[in-house]
C-alpha cells in the first residue's frame, strides 16, 4: 500500500474516531451531571448548618445551586460556557474550575506519567526475564509477585506509600505493574513459542534479532493497544493515590468533588478524564491500523 493511500485512509479512521470522541465525551458529561442530581444528599450542604451564617447566607447557599435543579439546563448552561472558556465555579472550593484544572493537571501528568513509565519497565523486564530464560523459577516469581500486588486494593498500596514515606507514582506503579505483566507476559509466551522462532534460534539467530524481527512485529500491535488501555487504568489509580497521599493532582481534586457533590466540578472531571482516556485508546487504535496497513 502507498503511503499516500495510507496517509489518507487514516486521515479518515481518524476523523471518525474524533467524531466519536466528541460523541462520547458529551453523553459522558451529562451521564455525571445526572448521576450526581439523583445522588442522596445532593440538596444539603454542610455550609448550611453552621450556625454562624445569618439566613440571608444560607439562602444564597441554596440559591446558588438552584440552577442545578433541572439538569438538561444545567448542562446545556454549561455547555455554553464552554464553548466560551467558562468552566464554572466550584461550590466546595469557591474557585474557577478552569483556573484549579490548570493549576492541578501538571502534578498528576508527572505522577502518572512516571507510575506508568515505572509500571512498563518493571512489567517487561520480568516478561522478557521469564520468556528467555524459560526456567520455572522466574515463571513462579512473576506471576507470584504481580498476583500479589494484584489482590492488594489501591487503597492499601497508596496507605504504604505514605507510611513508607514512598513517592506517589511509585504506588500507581505498583497498582498498574500486575495488569501489564500478565497481559504482555501471555503475548511474548504464545509470540516466542511459534515455530519460526524455533527455526531461527536452530539456524544461529542472536536473541536481539529473534525479538526485533520476529517477537515484537507479532506482540507489538497489541503491546500497543494495551499501552492505551493502561492510561485509563493509572488515571483511576491516581484519585485513591493523590487523596492519601496528600498530592494536589486531578485525582484529589476529583475526591474532594464526590464528597461534596460538587456538580460543576465533577462534570468537568468526568468530561476531562473521559476525553483523555478516549484520545489515548483512540490512539492507540490507529498506531496499530498504521502499522498493519503499512506492511500490507
Amino acid at each position: 500500500m502507498s503511503w499516500k493511500l495510507l496517509l489518507w485512509r487514516t486521515t479518515q479512521r481518524l476523523a471518525r474516531k474524533l467524531t466519536v470522541i466528541a460523541a462520547l465525551v458529551l453523553l459522558g458529561g451529562l451521564l455525571s451531571a445526572t448521576l450526581v442530581r439523583m445522588a442522596p444528599g445532593f440538596d444539603s450542604d454542610e455550609r448550611e448548618l453552621d450556625p454562624s451564617l445569618s439566613s440571608q447566607s444560607v439562602n444564597a447557599l441554596r440559591l446558588s445551586r438552584a440552577g442545578e435543579h433541572n439538569v438538561f439546563s444545567f448542562y446545556m448552561n454549561y455547555l455554553r460556557g464552554a464553548i466560551h472558556g467558562d468552566l464554572g465555579i466550584s461550590h466546595a472550593l469557591g474557585q474557577p474550575v478552569k483556573t484549579l484544572l490548570r493549576e492541578r493537571w501538571p502534578v498528576t501528568v508527572r505522577v502518572v506519567g512516571v507510575g506508568l513509565l515505572l509500571a512498563w519497565l518493571l512489567a517487561l523486564s520480568l516478561a522478557f526475564t521469564a520468556c528467555l530464560g524459560r526456567r520455572p523459577a522466574y515463571e513462579i516469581f512473576g506471576i507470584t509477585t504481580s498476583g500479589a500486588f494484584l489482590c492488594i486494593p489501591a487503597a492499601v498500596l497508596a496507605l504504604l506509600s505514605v507510611i513508607l514515606d514512598a513517592p506517589g507514582y511509585l504506588a500507581i506503579a505498583l497498582i498498574v505493574f500486575p495488569k501489564i505483566y500478565r497481559y504482555s507476559h501471555n503475548l511474548l509466551a504464545k509470540a516466542y513459542g511459534l515455530p519460526h522462532i524455533t527455526a531461527a534460534r536452530a539456524r544461529g539467530l542472536s536473541e536481539t534479532r529473534i525479538l526485533a524481527c520476529h517477537v515484537l512485529p507479532v506482540a507489538g500491535p497489541q503491546m500497543i493497544a494495551l499501552a492505551g488501555i493502561t492510561v485509563s487504568i493509572a488515571l483511576g489509580a491516581a484519585i485513591p493515590v493523590e487523596a492519601l497521599c496528600g498530592l494536589p493532582g486531578i485525582g484529589q481534586l476529583a475526591w474532594q468533588a464526590a464528597l461534596s457533590r460538587d456538580l460543576p466540578l465533577l462534570v468537568n472531571l468526568t468530561v476531562m478524564v473521559t476525553l483523555v482516556t478516549l484520545l489515548a485508546n483512540s490512539g492507540a487504535d490507529v498506531m496499530v491500523y498504521m502499522l498493519a496497513r503499512g506492511e500490507s
